[in-house]
């Protein structure tokens, strides 16, 4: 199965989407995004990590502190209501874009046919 590179912007709409429905860690969101697209997306540390900071930059997200046993912190990012509206806009321009290629690949025969969800 071919597994997506994300686009900085689209993973950034996929991390908003994620966070909208509740508070995560970082591990856990990389968890989530692999889960919730059944494994065609996924998101290196590396790439997740200066992604939230941006988003945190641009007030999009904000973070607490939690102690978790002794000595470790986990830190828990959440959508704020700029990001909620943020997402809104994305989500917008996102169903526009599919529309304009699947209208696009209608037109010229090779409309685009989704998987069942139990499709692999």
């Amino acid at each position: 199965m071919l597994k997506i590179n994300l686009q900085k912007s689209m993973a950034e709409m996929l991390v908003l989407a994620i966070l909208n429905k509740g508070d995560m860690y970082g591990y856990q969101l990389i968890q989530e995004l692999e889960l919730q697209s059944k494994g065609l997306f996924s998101i290196k540390e590396g790439t997740l990590y200066p992604l939230l900071y941006r988003l945190i930059d641009k007030e999009m997200i904000d973070c607490r502190k939690e102690l978790v046993g002794k000595r470790r912190t986990r830190v828990y990012y959440n959508i704020t209501e700029t990001g909620k509206e943020y997402l809104q806009e994305v989500l917008a321009g996102y169903q526009n874009m599919i529309q304009g290629i699947n209208n696009i690949l209608v037109n010229n025969g090779q409309e685009i046919k989704l998987l069942p969800d139990d499709a692999e």
